[in-house]
């Protein structure tokens, strides 16, 4: 079992930045890939990014792209979100997750999450 601890959400202003962190334990070493996958009142899930075991491949939804920056630390067992030129669209509650591979936008397993808001 993984378990997962994210961190870092709060409030902004359009435009602001925000960094959000997410802290793996347990059974990592199965871990493929982790991401972000986000989820507003009354929207659908919907996946941030991915980012491959090895941290060579990233992926992103386009609604994020040049925006977003997901980045991992190994040794820490870590993935990081740094989240620039927040839109108020951007709004949602931020999970971090495990998926099977960094293609697949299904999530395995998810933590509490943390709360972003972007305020206009």
């Amino acid at each position: 079992q993984v378990q997962l601890v994210e961190s870092g959400g709060g409030s902004v202003q359009t435009g602001g930045s925000l960094r959000l962190s997410c802290e793996a334990s347990g059974d990592t070493y199965s871990t493929n890939s982790m991401g972000w996958f986000r989820q507003a009142p009354g929207k659908e899930r919907e996946g941030v990014a991915r980012i491959c075991r090895g941290g060579g491949t990233t992926v992103y939804d386009r609604s994020v792209k040049g925006r977003f920056t997901i980045s991992q630390d190994a040794a820490k067992n870590s993935v990081y979100l740094q989240m620039n030129s927040l839109k108020p669209e951007d709004s949602a509650m931020y999970y971090c997750a495990t998926y099977q591979t960094c293609y697949v936008s299904y999530p395995e397993k998810w933590g509490q999450g943390t709360q972003v808001t972007v305020s206009s």
